[in-house]
């Protein structure tokens, strides 16, 4: 087994960071978490025109570059590691997955062509006011089959205000059943949601008899929903790796150049400790998320087990280090003016995102039969 990146998808890599630096510096990061809609359509546009990012992992049967999860693996880190502000993860981590899996041909033939030509944004509505990340919280209902109509609401959907298409997880009388919405549907209320990560946006949904398209079998969306979380845990994992080398980044390079008591800071034993221990962590999680995405890449049957293992693992460690950031930076690194707090609020909201750590151990334990 191969344990490196392959030298086409480390150019991949650096095309990404190329693109991100000049795109995704931390002004624009600011400036964009201070409008309601949380990205830029020219740079979406570029992402899909110049890169081919959002049609990266979808088969080319459906307008995609058949590409796999290990690529996707590698332009999620680099998107961490940039706090890109844009519809990336809940269309093709989230929205892309749960439309490949659905087995439909005829939506998936006729919704993932503009997904890939970057046309049009998704997003996937699964959560209710538990804020709980399982088809068995699900209490919205859809009625009227075959002309489908939606009523309740959903929330913390993930740029569900700016969506075009948005998956609905609802139930009917067959039970768990996938919905495909259209972004302007009759109905259908956006509400954007104020949280603590302004770098990703979130909604409530509101569906007032809202017309909706059934997505695959009624019923049959459980294992939809399943592979949909696992495969989109994977993506953030690597994301949460390129977050966390970059605090680590961050971290070494201020305790180079921080004089105090005439010597640098890094000089000091609590902080080269500090600095030792976040290195620990993040090689760690690299090879956490590394290993997950070349499991979803093959469909293995390690899948399960590997996305809830990365999930909880990476989030610590990004969370640990963008904290240990923050401390080593001293005062400065806890103002507004400062990048640290912004790589320590994504890295807290990503930590609950998909499922907080206790609860993927706890999926972990399950998957293994302990």
């Amino acid at each position: 087994m191969n344990f490196a990146f392959s030298e086409e998808q480390e150019e991949l890599r650096r095309a990404v960071r190329r693109f991100l630096q000049e795109k995704s510096p931390s002004s624009e990061v600011r400036r964009l978490m201070e409008t309601t809609e949380g990205y830029d359509p020219a740079v979406w546009d570029q992402m899909a025109g110049q890169l081919g990012l959002q049609a990266l992992a979808i088969p080319e049967t459906y307008g995609g570059a058949g590409f796999t999860h290990v690529e996707l693996t590698v332009v999620f880190e680099e998107m961490g590691a940039a706090l890109l502000c844009a519809p990336y993860f809940s269309t093709v981590a989230l929205a892309a997955n749960a439309l490949l899996w659905s087995g439909d041909e005829a939506v998936k033939k006729d919704l993932l062509p503009p997904i890939a030509e970057g046309r049009s944004k998704a997003t996937f509505a699964l959560t209710e006011d538990s804020g709980q990340w399982t088809s068995d919280a699900v209490t919205l209902q859809a009625s009227g089959g075959p002309q489908w109509r939606l009523d309740g609401h959903k929330m913390y959907v993930i740029d569900g205000h700016v969506a075009d298409v948005v998956l609905v997880v609802a139930r009917t009388g067959a039970g768990v059943s996938l919905f495909a919405v259209e972004g302007d549907a009759t109905g259908l209320v956006r509400t954007p949601l104020a949280t603590m990560d302004q770098t990703r946006k979130q909604a409530r949904l509101e569906f007032s008899s809202t017309p909706a398209r059934l997505v695959g079998e009624e019923g049959a969306a459980a294992p939809v929903v399943e592979r949909t979380l696992e495969l989109a845990a994977v993506a953030l994992a690597a994301e949460q790796v390129g977050g966390a080398q970059r605090c680590l980044d961050m971290a070494v390079e201020y305790a180079k150049t921080r004089i105090q008591f005439g010597r640098p800071i890094g000089s000091f034993q609590a902080i080269k400790h500090k600095c030792a221990d976040m290195l620990l962590e993040v090689e760690s999680a690299k090879s956490a998320a590394y290993y997950a995405g070349w499991a979803a890449a093959e469909d293995s049957d390690e899948l399960p087990v590997v996305a809830s293992l990365a999930k909880s693992y990476c989030s610590e460690a990004y969370f640990h280090a963008a904290a240990e950031n923050i401390q080593i930076h001293g005062g400065i690194g806890f103002t507004w003016e400062h990048d640290a707090h912004l790589y320590f609020k994504r890295a807290k909201s990503s930590e609950l995102l998909l499922g907080d750590p206790t609860y993927h151990r706890e999926l972990l334990a399950q998957r293994i039969g302990i």
